[in-house]
């Protein structure tokens, strides 16, 4: 990761800038920024859900420790799958990660695919209230017994801002919406008005690009092609030493990860071998269309069109340079 002086030199004027490289799942975003770091002094921070997990590895496409080693990346591996892992305390590690790499004359650099994480980065949570384990027991009770889409009927009446921005079937965030107006007596969506911004709270310039796939088709194999190289590398394995835990059970966030929670189902037997492969590939492709549906709501993002990840980053570090001349 070494940089030339020249490169030094040219970012001198850049240190209140943050770069993040997002796009869908399977584009190739972790490559694209270790080539970025092969051309400036920058600092790689994840922002994706399930890489803050340990023991999660195979099934998040998280790097080898080798290459980690050579290409540190904040937020990754610090978390116990038992424990949770919110938007807050993201915007509260990411925001000091991004101090960290600024005091050291380096270039914080957002790496994955979580919009949600990307979003709050960018535009703040508002100083929501702190999450309540009894609430959330009973909203999570409520949902085994009548399904998650009857609590995203009372979300639609309550806060309809909201549900139109919450899956249905993205039951952590129905949840979360529901114990905040709960908790508060005002919409989840009320406190979003309140969020403070990456570039007033931190006082940094915000450069976002996308890569994204030139059809749907090939972002589709792309997806299938990595998921049997999961397979073959020990996922299900992976999966399985998790599941021996006791202290672990398919109800939690870091279990509820694609794939995981698919594979999770099958050793609990409740499908077979075949049904969850193909229940993986399925909520893969739903993954990848819901982020595309993320980056065509933001035009700040600039796109990348696929190709190599050299080059991509290349092209990255070349608007950086520009950015403050």
């Amino acid at each position: 990761m070494d940089c030339s002086c020249a490169d030094s030199e040219a970012m001198t004027a850049t240190q209140r800038l943050v770069i993040a490289i997002t796009g869908a799942t399977a584009t190739g975003k972790t490559e694209v920024g270790m080539a970025l770091a092969d051309r400036l002094p920058v600092s790689l921070i994840s922002i994706d859900s399930a890489m803050v997990y340990r023991g999660m590895n195979i099934g998040t496409a998280k790097p080898e420790p080798a290459v980690l080693a050579r290409y540190p990346h904040a937020l990754v591996d610090i978390r116990d799958p038992a424990q949770t892992y919110s938007a807050a305390d993201f915007l509260q590690d990411a925001d000091e990660a991004v101090q960290a790499a600024l005091a050291a004359d380096r270039v914080p650099v957002l790496v994955g695919g979580t919009m949600l994480y990307l979003r709050s980065f960018r535009e703040g949570l508002g100083a929501m209230p702190p999450a309540d384990a009894g609430i959330r027991r009973r909203l999570l009770s409520e949902a085994e017994s009548g399904g998650w889409g009857l609590l995203y009927q009372r979300l639609e009446q309550i806060d309809p801002a909201a549900a139109a921005r919450i899956h249905p079937n993205n039951g952590s965030r129905i949840q979360r919406a529901l114990e905040v107006f709960e908790l508060t007596g005002r919409p989840l969506s009320s406190f979003w008005m309140e969020d403070t911004g990456a570039a007033r709270r931190l006082g940094v310039r915000l450069l976002e690009f996308a890569i994204q796939p030139d059809e749907r088709a090939a972002l589709h194999r792309r997806i299938e092609q990595r998921l049997t190289r999961m397979f073959e590398s020990g996922f299900v394995e992976e999966v399985a030493a998790l599941h021996g835990r006791s202290d672990l059970s398919g109800d939690l966030p870091a279990l509820r990860s694609v794939g995981y929670r698919q594979v999770w189902e099958y050793l609990d037997g409740k499908v077979e071998e075949a049904e969850m492969r193909r229940r993986c590939l399925a909520a893969t492709r739903q993954l990848a269309k819901r982020q595309l549906t993320w980056l065509r709501s933001w035009p700040e993002v600039r796109p990348l069109h696929w190709g190599d990840s050299r080059r991509l980053g290349g092209q990255i570090a070349e608007v950086a340079e520009l950015a403050f001349s």
